[in-house]
């Protein structure tokens, strides 16, 4: 089995978010090139149209925004549903906690069992009042916003969606809001806020935005995401004989954690067509498949790479000699617990992988065998374990794959095209 060819992957997701809600509260018309198919971005969409912003889709790929600026969204007749999406959930309230009027933000099953406190208390001691079930730890949240003055706030955990909530609910404080990150965080946030216009500063793991500041619309080019490209990128690097490109991938520093990974385990990687549009870096990624040896991976890595820890388990039973995740303890309150879930499925398949408190084991080269294994709902899990496949000589059925168009519903028609 082996990957070959030239591909390239959607749009990437966390900055399809951002995009859709920045430019929605930005003066005049923005034009977004490369956004997501992601089922995730089409509720960031239709929940921003709710709030009275126009948007109109030219193509799958582009959309145009007509800005309705800091002060002039509407409030929604109806609850806004965000569907699987806890990066529409928690940025949008932060948008929310700054608007005069009232709201309530809901999601799915998955999505009402995610934590949400961790922007709740930030939002409140901002002036915003929010409620919400279990003391505002759960979904639905109900926001009265308006009135909020800037805070220093100290993050307890790396998180850029809580980095970003605080930060565009500092849009429309009075005054200076800081965010302190204890480890670095996805910065799409602040490099699409400084292309539009905001007063924000970012120095020694401190961010700071400055309140009432308008933005303005802009073009966006949005590159293609690493986290989809991960997908690919991680089984090409160990199946000797693969030869795959994928072109014009995002490769923000805070993003490229599995290329660090990969390149410690021994992969041959090498970087194409490197180029910055909007502070944002892509290029072409070249793989070439070898044998790859176990690694550890904790610590700074983990926030660079917490989407990617699944497929990254996955190559890890393929890889010579163990392989360590620690840190990774936020993996437990994603769509899934995903340490559990790992450990239950690629178990079934027979792999030699361990459970730790905030992490896994795993003991590779593993020959898997084929059996029944679950997604869990999970659209992360159902792509790692469709890759996990592919080093079994049995067939492997993956129950519950139609989560996969959360993020990637392009995902089973690119494997199959470049699998041989």
């Amino acid at each position: 089995m082996v990957l070959r060819g030239r591909i390239t992957v959607p749009g990437d997701k966390s900055i399809s978010h951002r995009a859709l809600l920045i430019a929605s509260i930005s003066q005049g018309t923005s034009v977004i090139q490369g956004l997501s198919s992601a089922q995730d971005c089409v509720r960031t969409m239709e929940c921003c149209a709710e709030l009275g912003v126009e948007i109109e889709k030219q193509d799958s790929w582009t959309a145009v925004v007509d800005g309705k600026g800091l002060s002039s969204l509407q409030e929604p007749w109806d609850v806004l549903d965000c569907g699987n999406s806890a990066t529409t959930m928690r940025l949008l309230s932060g948008i929310l906690a700054g608007q005069d009027f009232f709201s309530i933000v809901t999601g799915d099953n998955s999505l009402r069992n995610r934590p949400m406190k961790r922007i709740v208390t930030p939002l409140q001691l901002m002036g915003a009042e929010i409620r919400g079930r279990q003391q505002g730890s759960l979904a639905p949240l109900a926001v009265q916003g308006g009135g909020l003055e800037g805070i220093t706030y100290k993050l307890p955990v790396a998180s850029g969606q809580v980095k970003s909530a605080i930060l565009l609910a500092g849009l429309f404080a009075e005054g200076t809001t800081a965010v302190i990150e204890p480890i670095p965080s996805r910065d799409h946030t602040e490099q699409m806020l400084a292309a539009f216009g905001a007063d924000i500063e970012r120095d020694h793991g401190q961010v700071k935005v400055k309140g009432k500041t308008a933005l303005y619309g802009q073009s966006v080019d949005i590159p293609g995401d690493i986290s989809s490209a991960a997908f690919f990128m991680a089984p090409a690097a160990v199946l000797p004989g693969s030869d795959l490109v994928i072109e014009n991938v995002g490769l923000n520093p805070t993003r490229t954690g599995i290329i660090d990974v990969l390149q410690a385990m021994g992969a041959l990687i090498q970087l194409e067509n490197v180029k910055s549009s909007g502070g944002e870096l892509r290029g072409d990624i070249q793989v070439k498949g070898r044998s790859l040896t176990g690694t550890c991976i904790d610590g700074d890595l983990i926030p660079r790479m917490i989407d990617e820890i699944p497929i990254a388990a996955v190559i890890a039973t393929q890889a010579v000699g163990k392989t360590e995740i620690r840190d990774a303890g936020e993996l437990r309150v994603k769509e899934s617990d995903r340490i559990k879930v790992l450990v239950e499925e690629l178990g079934k398949l027979g792999a030699q992988i361990q459970e730790l408190p905030d992490g896994l084991e795993i003991v590779g080269p593993t020959p898997l065998k084929g059996g029944i294994v679950q997604a869990h709902g999970d659209h992360r899990i159902a792509m790692s374990l469709e890759i996990a496949s592919l080093f079994s000589s049995e067939p492997v059925r993956v129950q519950g794959t139609h989560c996969i168009d959360v993020s990637f519903p392009e995902f089973s028609s690119i494997l199959h095209r470049i699998t041989s």
